[in-house]
């Protein structure tokens, strides 16, 4: 179940927006982008016959049918989108008060606990020299990691990646393999010295 609000405006603004693509059973498809940190975007995009995820919760409006990604839908929890008209035209606003509140349960993808831990536990560490770390991706159980700020160029990476942010993640997470470093060092312009 999905406790997301479209307004009978947004609706109808919607439906002439998916009418105009002149594809038939198109639909919207609802996600959220980074879901449970800082960076979270939540995002309406057109969704073709086809295009949609088998998981994806389907769920009926009166001109056409809404995707939500199952990993989205506990970021979408309240979300309201509207859709108001003014003298130049009009504009869609969508709010998701939760989609950048840590929602993680052991059921949780590995992506999303790892997410949680950078920004709650790891991040608010590296800050104090102005450092950042982030997940690019999942890979073969590796979490593949980006440092950025102070923490870019760093002398003490190899360090803070071993002893701080791998050690922390296996720890929480126990499901990861370890962690990969994609980070290009050779730049020292921000590094912390």
């Amino acid at each position: 179940m999905v406790n997301v609000t479209i307004t009978n405006s947004a609706q109808d603004y919607l439906a002439g927006l998916l009418e105009k693509q002149n594809c038939e059973g198109i639909g919207i498809r609802m996600f959220v982008s980074d879901p449970g940190t800082p960076k979270a975007e939540t995002c309406i995009a057109y969704s073709r016959p086809g295009e949609h995820n088998d998981e994806d919760l389907v769920v009926e409006y009166g001109k056409f049918n809404g995707y939500y990604e199952q990993r989205s839908i506990p970021f979408l929890d309240d979300a309201m989108v509207d859709f108001a008209e003014d003298k130049f035209g009009g504009q869609l606003t969508i709010r998701a008060p939760n989609s950048r509140l840590p929602n993680i349960t052991d059921d949780s993808p590995v992506e999303d606990k790892v997410n949680y831990v950078l920004y709650n536990e790891i991040n608010p560490g590296l800050a104090s020299h102005g450092g950042v770390v982030s997940l690019s991706e999942i890979h073969d159980g590796y979490a593949v990691l980006e440092f950025g700020g102070g923490c870019q160029g760093c002398s003490a990476v190899d360090l803070t990646l071993k002893e701080g942010v791998e050690k922390t993640l296996l720890d929480k997470i126990p499901e990861l393999l370890g962690v990969k470093d994609v980070t290009d060092h050779s730049d020292t312009s921000n590094a912390y010295m």
